[in-house]
């Protein structure tokens, strides 16, 4: 009997450039009103990482989410598949996307994507030994079961 793996594999070295990439959109966030910087870092399926921090606006309803953003940014340019998203915060512990960017990314997707939830003092972690620094994987499926997707668009309808 083999397991079935909840996620895609990723390449140790992917994994460091995408947890680097994420610590680095952080700093570009415009988070004036709640001091909780984030930033997402998107591994496209081509190689490339796309970055995206949270942009905050004095109309609470116009902020957007880093996750958001990353994803956006990629979409906009024509970047619609993916492998990884890592994401960081300030604080030291792992920190999820919101439900909205949960359902944003689970439109562009797989379940089984990878998703990183990278502590703010990782790379302490690693220098203490810590191997995987306290990062959390998880699952797009994980992180939003019983999802509703683009392909339930195209279930048959009763007349």
């Amino acid at each position: 009997m083999s397991a079935i793996a909840k996620t895609w594999t990723l390449e140790v070295s992917d994994r460091e450039r995408l947890i680097k990439a994420a610590f680095e959109a952080r700093e570009f966030a415009y988070c004036k009103y709640s001091n909780f910087r984030v930033g997402a870092a998107l591994l496209a399926a081509d190689g490339s990482i796309i970055k995206g921090a949270n942009i905050e606006n004095a109309s609470y309803g116009g902020t957007i989410c880093a996750e958001r953003t990353a994803i956006v940014k990629a979409v906009s340019e024509g970047t619609r598949a993916f492998v990884a998203l890592a994401v960081t915060t300030d604080v030291p512990s792992a920190i999820s996307p919101c439900g909205i960017c949960r359902q944003v990314l689970r439109e562009f997707c797989a379940l089984t994507m990878p998703v990183l939830l990278v502590p703010s003092n990782y790379d302490k972690l690693v220098a203490e030994g810590k191997a995987d620094g306290g990062v959390l994987e998880t699952s797009i499926d994980e992180l939003l079961p019983h999802s509703f997707g683009p392909e339930h668009l195209e279930l048959p309808r009763k007349p």
